[in-house]
């Protein structure tokens, strides 16, 4: 049991909760991404990531949400459709005092029909293999939730780059063992 508890946490890597060791829910197939690929993700976003308004979707264990958080996110909003993550995550809500993080159990896709607010920061990072990016690609583009110069983090396995809107362009990408990540910027 103790080496379960170990294996299922996460380290916040830098801001005000830098060095915080966040347990997770034991949900199979539940995969932070690794401090490597964070901690690179987090350094092209530093210029824009203060007071910017994020959403992370399939948020898991929270790892992108708390980490924009810490790093001074004004607003942070985790959606995930499994309930013992949701609950998780509302414990880890609670325990940091993150007033700028809300919690949302939803699919994606039907969280993202809802009414939009546009997101200077969104992360999508959905369970590899089950074909979940386009859809929630083409919903953010068309239904009103990206900034008009927002950023999309996309966390993919390998091969499995999904076909993006003619006004996103690739700002930077990197791989870590299967996990291959993209920042992208929306143009208007």
């Amino acid at each position: 049991m103790k080496a379960n508890l170990k294996k299922n946490r996460l380290r916040l890597i830098a801001g005000r909760w830098r060095g915080r060791k966040l347990p997770f829910a034991p949900v199979p197939g539940l995969r932070p991404t690794p401090d490597r690929v964070r901690e690179t993700l987090f350094n092209w976003l530093s210029p824009v990531i203060r007071e910017a308004r994020c959403l992370d979707l399939f948020a898991g264990s929270g790892a992108l949400g708390f980490e924009a958080a810490s790093r001074g996110a004004a607003e942070v909003t985790l959606v995930d459709n499994h309930a013992g993550v949701v609950h998780s995550l509302r414990q880890q809500i609670d325990v940091l005092d993150a007033r700028q993080v809300r919690v949302v159990q939803a699919e994606c896709s039907l969280y993202l029909r809802g009414p939009a607010r546009p997101m200077d920061i969104v992360f999508l990072d959905p369970p590899y293999r089950e074909n979940l990016l386009p859809a929630c690609i083409e919903q953010l583009e068309s239904a009103g939730w990206l900034a008009d110069e927002a950023w999309i983090y996309i966390e993919s396995g390998p091969a499995e780059g999904p076909e993006l809107p003619g006004n996103w362009g690739v700002y930077r990408s990197t791989s870590a063992g299967q996990v291959c990540a993209q920042l992208m910027r929306r143009c208007a």
